[in-house]
């Protein structure tokens, strides 16, 4: 019964980690936003965005999920 419930235990562990560092990979991967995206939404707002402030917010976005 011990050996079941460290088993269960460890098996929880090596279960969070692994589908956090799938997930932080699957997002630095495939961002939820992209260039284009904060191109429209800037648009959207009534302004033309630089390419400055576009790779700023890029950089924060990817800055974001990285850790």
């Amino acid at each position: 019964m011990l050996y079941g419930f460290i088993g269960a235990i460890a098996g929880m562990a090596i279960g969070f980690f692994l589908s956090r560092y799938l997930f932080k990979k699957q997002l630095r991967d495939n961002p939820p936003i992209n260039e284009k995206m904060i191109r429209a939404m800037f648009m959207e707002m009534g302004r033309k965005p630089s390419e400055a402030q576009i790779k700023r917010i890029m950089k924060s976005v990817e800055d974001q999920y990285s850790k």
